[in-house]
Formats: C-alpha cells, structure tokens, sequence
C-alpha cells in the first residue's frame, strides 16, 4: 500500500508557476517500482489524464493540453515526484491529484493508476 501527499498548490494570476510536490511512503514499498502521475479535476468536470513518468524517470508522457508548459519529473532517493508548470491558463484550474500504479510502464489514462492522494488546489486568476 502506498501514501501519496501533494503539496504545493495556490493561487496564481495568468501566465505564472507553481512547482506541485508528491511525497510518497508506505510500509512495504518501494517507490523506484511504481510509474508516477499526475491528474487534475476541475468542479463539473471528471478528472483528467496529466502526466506520467516511467519508474526510472527515464520516460514521460504529458497530457496534449499541457505539453509544453509542464514538466514532470521523480527523486527516487527522496519518494518524490513534481509537477513544474509554467505559463499556467485559467483553464488549468483544478484539485491535481498525484497517482502511482504498478501496472503499467508508462500510464495514458486516468484508469491506469491504483493509488491517489487527496489533492491540491490549483486556482489560476485571469
């Protein structure tokens, strides 16, 4: 079983940064095994496929939406895993959620990961 706690979220105007981090542990667990994520739900909407990053770091996969303007990237020596995004829209607007998953090298889809967080807000001002 994995824990996942995101930190990092809050208010930003149009066009600025915020660098989201994702602390992962657990009893039994070893984070270098686990392919990493991010997802986002804005209100009224179902949450949506980000980012991912492969258990080496060596591969990533970004959302169309997205790429471009954010970076994904893992510290396997500390369980962690960030999200860089810059030139941030009012569109991003969202509770971005961490995940991770055994089952896949390198996620596409928000059904492919196992483990979640519980979220940090996101809130872009125009």
């Amino acid at each position: 079983q994995v824990q996942l706690v995101e930190s990092g979220g809050g208010l930003v105007q149009s066009w600025g940064s915020l660098r989201l981090s994702c602390a992962a542990s657990g009893r039994t667990f070893t984070f270098s095994n686990y392919a990493m994520g991010w997802s986002r739900q804005a209100p009224g909407k179902e949450r949506e496929f980000v980012a991912a990053i492969s258990w080496s770091g060596g591969s990533t996969r970004l959302a169309d939406s997205v790429k471009g303007r954010f970076t994904i990237s893992r510290d396997n020596a500390k369980n962690m895993v960030y999200l860089q995004m810059n030139s941030l829209k009012p569109e991003d607007t969202a509770v971005y959620y961490c995940a991770a998953t055994t089952g896949y090298y390198l996620p596409r889809e928000v059904t492919h990961f196992t483990s979640w967080g519980q979220g940090t807000q996101v809130t872009v001002s125009s």
